[in-house]
């Protein structure tokens, strides 16, 4: 097909689910859907390509997400027009689902006789069951306890709706007519698409339609292709954590990008087993857009123009051993599984970053907390289940720019609750919401702010889940000389005599009166601070983001009698600093203090080994030991070579399994 026409095809296509969107975001019923549009729908190919994305509305982190293995369930030959599937099963749709709560349908759409593409469509649940109101808590250890799962089974056949699965779905979530509205919101979308094809199909004919979706797809190839060829061939490796339930649970995700001419591979071989918290995914044997999301993100960055379809994934290939934490196996626990594909979007971000000298962006916040809160009504007297809000901290400064306060890029598809509806539909009273002074990390280009917001529990009793929470150990790490970003902090009753920082939430039980404060990480800076432009630190001061105490501190601003910036005093404190600073170029990452604390016992390589090795075990005993060679690492304190790694690991094996399995002491 030619350029012009795949143009316009592309543009038709693109209409039919953008319209789509807008009418399940518009009759969606839970406040997750209709005002954070945690949602999406879209279309595929008959072969399971999605070649149809929409980019106004909903969410952007399943761009060309694969159908393959969910829809080879299906008998093809029993489809009918008005069939529509349901499913939120990770394990059988191979990652099409990544956890529970992302309630999965599919619509076949034909025209006369032939099968032209596949409709699709999910919503985020806001509870299906499980042992916790909104279905999720980082602390579950397997998937049983997050609610309800469904492998894909028809709910309309025909046009027919099947009572007995609409009524499985119903009678497990806490939010029955809720989750229903959503459902049908969904439905609604569904036909939309559906209607909208078959016009397109009448109008074009059926070969003109077939033709015009693998040319888009392949559109979008050649613009990925364009862009992976400015990477520079060769490896880059980095490694980072997710901080897991536990204080000092720490997560280890390890990549080696490798690129040559238009092809890149993103290897992550060495990251840690799949865990029992709920940081887990399935992403399968293909390039999953959840998991190479950062990728995406480049690509269009670099050419906007790119069809947003599963052409882009051609040229990226992945290695994600099964078993691992980015590629688990039943019975794994997902409900918090974004705190995982944020890491990996972080490693990925790293290493684009040293492949390009002119740098991209550091460190984001690296977390989104999804508030959910449980209470009882006043006016009904019946327990209500609220996702609250969505709050992350600001991203990372970017190329020539400072980093968006508030927001990480990872997550800025996600809209924010109006505090007002929050206080309304819960018993959640909003005393603060705003950006935290001195917060944005240091840097020629600095970081975003990070945000705190304070709650007050104005019910008897109410219990608060929030998944996603992390970087609150290790901190977001800046790039050529820019501060590392700070770390997050909830309190419990602030500035009283009984306040108490408790780290992440997981569940956290609220009495009348009680307050907690959250305050979101905050992306790292670029470059040496001294040489931000002083105009740029005078805005801050005057916006009240920026302190003077600080602005002297880290910044080299020295302030008249008035209190106004001394220009030429502050030239010349700046360039003290620089001398001070010597003329050796600064490290490309500044992780901050507390992960090169972790570095100095478990270097990269060896810690990759660590996890390979523990990844070879069966699965039974793969947290065992590995745990076990982490502690005695912890508990000596001295730096792990691979000869040090190997007399841990076989004394961890002979001490906990040992006498049961015949192994030879180690000598």
């Amino acid at each position: 097909m030619d350029p012009v026409r795949t143009a316009i095809m592309n543009n038709r296509f693109v209409a039919i689910v953008e319209e789509a969107s807008a009418t399940l975001h518009r009759t969606a019923h839970t406040t997750f859907v209709k005002l954070i549009q945690d949602y999406q729908c879209a279309l595929a190919t008959p072969e399971g390509d999605i070649f149809a994305y929409p980019s106004q509305s909903g969410v952007h982190a399943f761009i060309g997400t694969p159908l393959q293995a969910t829809l080879a369930l299906i008998d093809r030959e029993q489809l009918r027009p008005g069939d529509v599937f349901v499913t939120n099963d990770p394990f059988s749709t191979e990652g099409l689902v990544t956890h529970l709560m992302d309630v999965t349908m599919i619509r076949p759409i034909f025209f006369g006789d032939e099968l032209m593409a596949y409709a699709w469509s999910f919503v985020h649940a806001s509870d299906i069951g499980g042992a916790v109101p909104g279905s999720i808590s980082p602390a579950f250890s397997e998937i049983f306890q997050e609610g309800l799962r469904i492998r894909l089974t028809k709910i309309y056949e025909a046009g027919k709706l099947n009572e007995t699965i609409k009524n499985i779905f119903l009678d497990n979530s806490r939010l029955p007519d809720e989750i229903w509205g959503d459902f049908k919101a969904m439905i609604t979308a569904l036909s939309s698409m559906d209607r909208r094809l078959s016009g397109l199909c009448q109008r074009y004919g059926t070969a003109t339609v077939r033709e015009g979706q693998h040319a888009v797809l392949d559109f979008a190839e050649a613009k990925a292709r364009e862009v992976i060829t400015t990477i520079p061939d060769g490896a880059y490796q980095f490694a980072d954590y997710i901080e897991g339930a536990d204080a000092d649970h720490l997560i280890n995700i390890n990549l080696e990008m490798r690129v040559s001419g238009s092809d890149l591979w993103l290897d992550f071989k060495g990251t840690d087993p799949q865990v029992p918290v709920a940081y887990n995914f399935v992403c399968g044997k293909q390039a999953h857009p959840y998991l190479v999301q950062a990728m995406i993100y480049f690509i269009l960055s670099a050419a906007p123009q790119t069809p947003r379809n599963a052409g882009m994934l051609r040229p990226i290939h992945v290695e994600a051993p099964r078993g691992t934490i980015i590629n688990a196996e039943f019975p794994a626990a997902g409900g918090s599984r974004v705190a995982s594909s944020t890491r990996t979007y972080d490693v990925i971000l790293a290493c684009l970053n040293q492949a390009l000298p002119e740098r991209l962006a550091a460190a984001g916040s690296g977390m989104v907390g999804i508030i959910v809160v449980s209470a009882l009504d006043p006016l009904t007297g019946r327990k209500r289940v609220s996702v609250y809000n969505p709050i992350c901290g600001g991203s990372g400064a970017r190329r020539g720019m400072d980093g968006i306060d508030g927001v990480d890029t990872r997550f800025g598809s996600l809209k924010t609750v109006p505090a007002e509806l929050n206080e309304i539909e819960t018993v959640m009273r909003v005393r603060r919401y705003g950006l935290l002074p001195d917060s944005q990390a240091a840097g020629q280009w600095q970081g975003g702010a990070a945000v705190v917001m304070e709650l007050e529990n104005t019910g008897l009793e109410t219990m608060m889940t929030v998944r996603g929470m992390n970087r609150f150990l290790l901190r977001p790490w800046g790039l050529s000389g820019g501060e590392a970003g700070r770390l997050g902090e909830v309190i419990v009753n602030p500035d009283t005599p009984q306040a108490q920082s408790i780290g992440k939430i997981n569940v956290l039980h609220l009495k009348r009166g009680d307050v907690v404060r959250i305050t979101t990480p905050a992306g790292g800076g670029i470059g040496a601070p001294w040489l931000r432009e002083l105009a740029r630190i005078e805005r801050d001061l005057a916006a009240g983001l920026v302190t003077p105490a600080r602005a002297t501190a880290v910044y080299g601003v020295v302030f008249d009698d008035r209190g106004a910036v001394d220009t030429p005093a502050s030239g010349l404190r700046r360039a003290h600093l620089a001398a001070q600073a010597g003329d050796r170029p600064p490290a490309l990452f500044n992780t901050g203090p507390e992960r090169a604390t972790v570095d100095a016992i478990w270097p990269t390589a060896v810690r990759a080994t660590l996890a390979r090795r523990a990844l070879a075990e069966q699965s039974s005993r793969r947290q065992t030991i590995l745990g076990a060679v982490l502690e005695r690492g912890r508990r000596e304190g001295r730096m792990v070579d691979e000869t040090l790694l190997d007399q841990y690991y076989r004394e961890a094996v002979y001490e906990i399994y040992g006498k049961y399995q015949g192994a030879a002491q180690p000598a």
